[in-house]
């Protein structure tokens, strides 16, 4: 390589050339053209450039960028069906939920009211019982007291009518009897009816 390529890549101006302010930089010096860079870099990018208009490559680009695009608005659409779906169901539940809720209020005052009228009934009904079972004992009282009293009556009757035999028998005599005989048997009839 020559001096003067050296220098020049490491940024030192070639020889001979002026360096002093208000002078003109020098002029590189032209050798063949396959050995200058600036050749190889437009030959690339020429190269470059036709490639890419041969290959298509920038309607590649689009239609892969429209491709990607299209996916992108098809699951945008996707995820906004997907949510108004969602929302659907969401008002749908909700919905439920406020009937579910509305239907258990309404079950919890049913019951309310029934507990009470079962209990009001309840109430009426041990009330009746506990005068049915009032009425049955003062009946049943009652029932004993009279047939108590109609068996000492009839005690009463039996322990007279001995007394009133034996006292008879020891103090009347015997015509005095027949005569009390005869006026019993005429006052039956009244005392039976």
């Amino acid at each position: 390589m020559a001096q003067d390529d050296v220098n020049f890549r490491e940024g030192a101006p070639p020889a001979g050339a002026a360096t002093g302010v208000g002078h003109e930089p020098a002029v590189r010096a032209e050798g063949p053209l396959l050995e200058q860079p600036e050749f190889w870099v437009s030959l690339a990018f020429i190269a470059f450039v036709i490639l890419m208009v041969l290959l298509k490559l920038p309607r590649m680009i689009s239609k892969a960028l429209d491709k990607r695009a299209d996916d992108i608005a098809r699951q945008i659409e996707e995820a906004r069906a997907l949510r108004e779906e969602a929302e659907a169901q969401l008002a749908q539940y909700q919905k439920k939920q406020r009937e579910a809720e509305h239907e258990a209020t309404e079950i919890v005052a049913h019951a309310e009211s029934e507990a009470k009228r079962i209990a009001a009934d309840a109430e009426k009904a041990l009330e009746a019982s506990i005068a049915r079972r009032e009425q049955l004992a003062v009946e049943k009282i009652a029932q004993a007291e009279a047939s108590a009293v109609k068996e000492v009556r009839t005690v009463a009757i039996e322990v007279a009518t001995e007394a009133a035999r034996k006292v008879i028998a020891e103090s009347l005599d015997p015509g005095k009897a027949n005569q009390l005989v005869e006026d019993a048997i005429q006052e039956l009839p009244r005392h039976l009816n």
